[in-house]
């Protein structure tokens, strides 16, 4: 019975021992199979990829012909400025306005003076200027203009000119002698509203004056004749 109970733990020993060997022969063989060259082959790659992401530090390099862009904006502002240079010769315009202003001035037989100026589509102004005060004013107006001033009567032509004498009238309505062969016929029409025809050798009407509420004139053949709104009419030569 002894003999018995001592061989039953020698072989628990060696199974035991077998067990330890083969728990040793595996680690072993695992280090040394497949799966060691799969992690060898990963760990190549992992160390290759840091060498893949130096070329990505190559982007910033194509950043710097992008500071290339500014120098082509420059030269844009420039060629603006030219295009506001011309828009400036606006102040020619104030030129033109001066040959407006000469007046031509003609001396009245009161000592006045007449101020003929142009305004415009070849009509004309005058003013009787007396001692810097404005004592009248004519204007054509595509005609003949007359004035009665305290006796004195003065005609604005068409052309610019100025005529003026003292006297001579005669007080409508009636017919009357004028300078230069011509007679008038003078009629009221109303409330400071006459009427004169001018008639020549022969009887006929060669032009007429009508003088509604403001004086009128006309030159009939270098005669000069002022037909006022009172019914006043004379004549010179």
């Amino acid at each position: 019975m002894s003999r018995k109970a001592t061989r039953r733990p020698t072989t628990v020993r060696t199974l035991a021992g077998a067990i330890l060997t083969v728990a040793l022969i595996v680690p072993v063989a695992t280090a040394c199979g497949p799966d060691s060259d799969a992690s060898a082959t990963a760990s190549g790659t992992a160390s290759a990829t840091p060498v893949a992401t130096v070329p990505t530090t190559a982007v910033p390099s194509a950043t710097v012909p992008t500071t290339t862009a500014p120098p082509t904006a420059v030269p844009v502002p420039t060629t603006a400025v030219p295009t506001t240079r011309p828009t400036t010769p606006t102040p020619s315009t104030t030129p033109t306005a001066k040959p407006k202003s000469p007046a031509r001035s003609y001396p009245l037989v009161d000592g006045s003076t007449a101020e003929v100026q142009p305004v415009g589509n070849q009509n004309y102004t005058a003013r009787i200027v007396s001692r810097g005060s404005v004592l009248a004013t004519l204007e054509t107006k595509d005609a003949d203009a007359g004035l009665d001033a305290n006796d004195m009567f003065v005609v604005l032509s068409v052309d610019g000119t100025v005529h003026s004498w003292m006297g001579g009238a005669h007080q409508g309505p009636g017919t009357f002698k004028l300078a230069g062969g011509w007679t008038a016929k003078v009629t009221k029409v109303g409330e400071l509203h006459y009427r004169a025809q001018i008639l020549g050798l022969d009887n006929a009407v060669n032009d007429t004056l009508d003088a509604d509420q403001h004086d009128t004139g006309a030159v009939a053949n270098g005669v000069y004749i002022v037909l006022t709104a009172g019914g006043r009419i004379s004549a010179h030569m």
